[in-house]
């Protein structure tokens, strides 16, 4: 070896996004990259609408050909070349088909799509993951797009949530089974369940809290841990992925309990001239300060960037991710960034939060759509440190403006302050994000506290008898949509004289439609000598949507 060598190992997104970069950075070193299989650099995220037909054409998911990398930027590409061995030591890899060294290393292996012990799944053909080109090729070689009827989708995660609507669109019957009590669990509760009534609406068969036990090949049924059978066509499977690391592990390389490879800013792992990008390395969460797994396109393009520079010689870093992620559901879309109550709770950080429902652009445009914005925040700080939201219209525009400000730091009392885009198509002179930062200020000045439509189901459940629940909405409005079992209807315009119906002395629920007329009850309220008020956030269509527990008119509202 005469000069400076490159070994890349992998070539889907970060080996490619490396090797380029390297050449950039570098002109005059030797660049090899090593893929087990005959592709690289392929849209997995597109495989799922590939399913229903929305990409018609298979080579519209191939981003970047070998042929590319070899002529443009003159990468030495060897293709079904498989790694089967590193010495870090001897700075060597072993191939099937001889031993290379290398001066610098890129480790981009990515992962693997996990494989759960499922009785019978060894003799069953049918069923398929759906992470690679190479799954998406048995799938149409299968020839189920086109004959099958009847489809199971084991995991509910994102890519689990498009196989189901992609099938569903392609006119295939579809039940969707995850372990998780709800689909989409790397989200809260509350948005995970709108979601999941979705895909009931659309006609997907849902089955929650369940696993997949055994599969009857011969019958083509599978048996679920809940007693249920499953006739099943053709089984699709999504239930995570594991980082493909056991070449470095063996070498010692310092991990995560899952495998990833842990890294620094610029990619470097733990053993000299080895970098590591993509689904197979950690990354910091910029929240918390450490290693964290983001198995993201987003991350591996940028990981593997900084990897390919630093290895031909550059000074390049990625300071970090935090969990942004968007998912659609037929009309809706789903998106969070930054951390969830669960997440919070877990890494003990003191948090408060607010959900609020807006239009997505002012009632007087068009048919306005409502989003669903819940944002987190330090209890003491201020500082964003989460969001999530939902809704048919506007929920990218508003995670992304959301994941900027966790990004810059900023507080609940910068939102209002945001120069956002108006004009009726885009937006309400008072936009969703302006508004969640307008109640959260309300709220953590103590102006009145907020309770969210899960903990009053369970405050329904156990306290009953010891708290009074207030309806401010008109009577009109309870007698189209009813109301939440229990509830005294005061509506809000006439509420200050009919103060003498409810006990000063009890702790007071009051909710409205969607929050704001709540908001205004609870400040009556508290004006007027009661001391312990709550706002439902988001109302009775928050309610509604997550919950679905509704009484219908009572005799004196007719």
């Amino acid at each position: 070896m005469t000069k400076e060598r490159i070994i890349i190992v992998g070539g889907l997104s970060a080996g490619p996004s490396a090797a380029a970069k390297a050449r950039r950075t570098n002109e005059e070193c030797e660049i090899l990259l090593f893929e087990k299989t005959a592709n690289i650099s392929y849209a997995t995220c597109g495989i799922p609408y590939a399913l229903s037909g929305r990409i018609k054409d298979r080579d519209k998911l191939m981003v970047v050909k070998a042929d590319l990398l070899r002529k443009r930027f003159n990468i030495d590409v060897h293709l079904n070349e498989p790694v089967h061995k590193i010495d870090t030591k001897k700075k060597t890899i072993v191939t099937n088909k001889g031993e290379y060294e290398y001066t610098k290393l890129v480790f981009a292996t990515g992962g693997t799509s996990v494989t759960p012990p499922i009785e019978g799944l060894a003799e069953y053909e049918k069923w398929s993951h759906c992470k690679t080109i190479e799954n998406y090729d048995k799938i149409v070689a299968d020839g189920v797009l086109e004959d099958k009827k009847n489809f199971t989708v084991v995991g509910a995660g994102l890519i689990g949530i498009e196989v189901a609507e992609n099938l569903q669109r392609a006119g295939k019957n579809v039940t969707v089974v995850e372990l998780a009590p709800y689909v989409l669990p790397i989200y809260d509760e509350k948005f995970a369940t709108l979601a999941g009534k979705v895909l009931e609406d659309n006609g997907i068969d849902v089955r929650t809290g369940v696993s997949l036990q055994k599969i009857d090949a011969e019958n083509n049924q599978l048996h679920l841990s809940d007693g249920s059978v499953l006739d099943t066509d053709y089984m699709l499977m999504g239930v995570g992925v594991k980082p493909n690391t056991e070449l470095l592990l063996k070498e010692g390389a310092e991990h995560l309990k899952n495998g990833a490879i842990i890294v620094n800013e610029k990619m470097e792992t733990s053993i000299p001239d080895v970098y590591a990008a993509g689904d197979c390395a950690s990354i910091t969460n910029r929240i918390t300060g450490q290693s964290d797994f983001f198995p993201m396109g987003t991350h591996s393009n940028k990981c593997g960037r900084a990897a390919g520079a630093n290895a031909a010689g550059g000074n390049e870093q990625f300071g970090g991710a935090y969990g942004t992620a968007i998912v659609k559901v037929f009309d809706y879309t789903l998106a969070r960034t930054g951390m969830n109550p669960r997440r919070l709770e877990k890494e003990g950080i003191p948090y408060q939060s607010t959900l609020v429902i807006v239009g997505a652009t002012p009632g007087f445009y068009g048919t306005p759509k409502d989003l669903i914005v819940e944002i987190y925040y330090h209890a003491e700080t201020k500082v964003l440190l989460g969001a999530e939201v939902f809704g048919e219209k506007g929920v990218d525009k508003r995670i992304d403006v959301l994941s900027a400000c966790i990004y810059a730091k900023l507080t609940i009392d910068d939102l209002p302050n945001l120069d956002l885009a108006y004009a009726p198509p885009f937006s309400p002179a008072k936009d969703a994000v302006i508004v969640a930062g307008y109640v959260a200020q309300n709220s953590s000045k103590g102006d009145f506290d907020e309770i969210n439509s899960l903990e009053l189901k369970q405050y329904l459940a156990e306290t009953v008898d010891e708290f009074q629940l207030v309806d401010v909405r008109n009577p009109v409005e309870l007698q189209k949509q009813g109301k939440i079992k229990g509830a005294i209807n005061l509506p809000l315009d006439g509420m200050r004289d009919q103060l003498d119906q409810l006990d000063k002395a009890k702790e007071t629920i009051v909710y409205c439609a969607k929050g704001l007329r709540g908001y205004l009850a609870t400040m009556i309220l508290l004006h007027n000598g009661f001391t312990n008020v709550s706002n439902l956030s988001g109302g009775f269509t928050a309610w509604n949507k997550i919950v679905g527990e509704v009484e219908m008119p009572v005799e004196e509202l007719v």
